[in-house]
């Protein structure tokens, strides 16, 4: 490998979940995204693929490989919002879990809140 090879970007964060149908309503529908790959690979399997505005980076939502667990899993993302207010409020109405308030520990952590998609998994939500 060349000393100057190396990654350029973190293309896709991978969230497995048992249905996908209730996951891609989740993330456009509730937490506005937007779907941006949808196909069929492998024996019956579908490569979901969304994501927000024109960020690069997009969340798949693919079958378990292997048929492995799913759900209740720390994904390590996190999502930035410039009224993090209005975003937990409107959340909470579409009956998004989240946490019942927003965290304010002060400078130089930002407000925060987490929240939990049909399946357990957990995102960060900062402002």
């Amino acid at each position: 490998m060349s000393a100057t090879a190396r990654a350029n970007k973190i293309a896709t964060v991978v969230v497995p979940v048992a249905d996908q149908d209730g996951a891609l309503d989740f993330y456009v529908n509730k937490l506005g995204f937007e779907k941006r790959v949808d196909v069929p690979f492998g024996n019956g399997y579908r490569w979901i693929e969304v994501g927000l505005g024109d960020e690069a980076t997009t969340i798949a939502l693919p079958p378990p490989p292997n048929g492995g667990p799913v759900g209740k899993r720390e994904t390590g993302i996190s999502l930035q919002t410039d009224d993090i207010d209005a975003y937990h409020a409107q959340l909470q109405r579409a009956g998004v879990d989240v946490d019942a308030e927003v965290s304010r520990m002060g400078d130089p952590v930002p407000p925060m809140f987490w929240l939990r998609d049909p399946e357990g998994n957990v995102l960060l939500v900062v402002q």
